[in-house]
């Protein structure tokens, strides 16, 4: 479908094809088992840890339920790529209006930036906790962290609102064919047909200080943690403390490695195939949603004993075979 304005030759369109891997098109049902497979790890993962924070009441905590809140955030960011990447797999092309493109990629963008902003906020929380031990239930309240959430919210749709903004109001005229899974950025920006550097410009500008301005941000707050942690003399809270700031650290590093990483290649190895760069970002989205259950369930102590006790009455329940 496209659109003609004042019966002119020029084209706009107004929907799209989804193209995933242009290169696989012949085998993408192949495709199918190993993303959904994929996809169903990271929801029963996610989920098994939110309901472990959710039913225990000792886990009605700060970290705890920032780290559901997260692990939320990940299912909703497999879920918005990938049963349209199944679909596109499924079937020889998936259209897509421009309107639920722009939406897609608002909804992809919001939720990347939305979980940065959350391990900003459970920095915070940890620096308060490990800083300032004597005063942390006064200061960290139920009304501070629904606040941050909402700052953290609000700070994700500014950041992500004037990128998708400026591609609501570009013309695509080159094709009408996405070659990727989702509404990315780029792929998009590369079917129009007019000046898009303020589009760029902006979109790098963002990024770039968006992600700096983060760094900067965690490093201090983690550096002053562990600062304040290696003063503690008991060696058992040191020794929890420092365990519950290297799990978060794990699951920085994990977010902000495959974020660069991305970046990296796409900008470098240009002659790599399509399909290539959308494997990429298909990591890039999924890693860690798989990886952040795993290292909180595996290393968080009060989460990982509730999943014990949890794993073994699953199996008291299931019935045993008499000889």
């Amino acid at each position: 479908m496209s659109t003609r304005s004042n019966g002119s030759s020029d084209v706009s369109y107004t929907s799209f094809f989804l193209v995933s891997f242009p290169g696989l098109q012949a085998s993408r049902i192949l495709l199918v088992l190993p993303f959904l497979s994929l996809y169903l790890v990271i929801i029963s993962a996610n989920a098994l840890v939110i309901h472990t924070v959710v039913a225990q009441r000792s886990l009605h905590q700060p970290m705890y339920l920032l780290i559901a809140l997260l692990l939320v955030v990940n299912i909703c960011a497999a879920t918005t790529v990938v049963p349209t990447m199944l679909f596109s797999f499924s079937t020889c092309f998936n259209r897509i209006s421009l309107t639920r493109c722009l939406v897609q990629m608002f909804c992809i963008y919001f939720l990347i930036v939305f979980d940065c902003n959350i391990l900003l906020v459970m920095a915070l929380d940890r620096y308060v906790a490990i800083c300032y031990p004597l005063r942390y239930p006064e200061i960290v309240t139920s009304q501070l962290l629904v606040g941050l959430v909402g700052v953290a919210a609000a700070r994700s749709t500014g950041i992500v609102a004037p990128v998708v903004g400026l591609a609501s109001r570009v013309r695509f005229c080159r094709s009408d064919v996405i070659h990727h899974f989702a509404c990315e950025h780029m792929a998009l920006m590369k079917l129009s047909c007019g000046d898009i550097s303020l589009n760029k410009t902006v979109g790098l500008t963002i990024r770039v200080f968006n992600r700096v301005l983060d760094m900067l941000l965690l490093g201090a707050s983690y550096s002053r943690i562990i600062h304040a942690a290696f003063r503690i003399s008991s060696g058992r809270a040191r020794s929890k403390a420092l365990n519950t700031c290297g799990s978060h650290l794990l699951v920085i590093f994990t977010v902000y490695s495959f974020t660069m990483a991305s970046s990296i290649v796409y900008r470098v190895a240009r002659t790599a195939s399509q399909d290539v760069h959308n494997l990429l970002s298909a990591f890039y989205l999924l890693l860690p949603c798989l990886v952040n259950p795993v290292i909180y369930g595996a290393r968080t102590k009060e989460i990982r004993q509730h999943l014990a006790i949890l794993f073994q009455r699953a199996q008291l329940q299931v019935p045993t075979k008499k000889p």
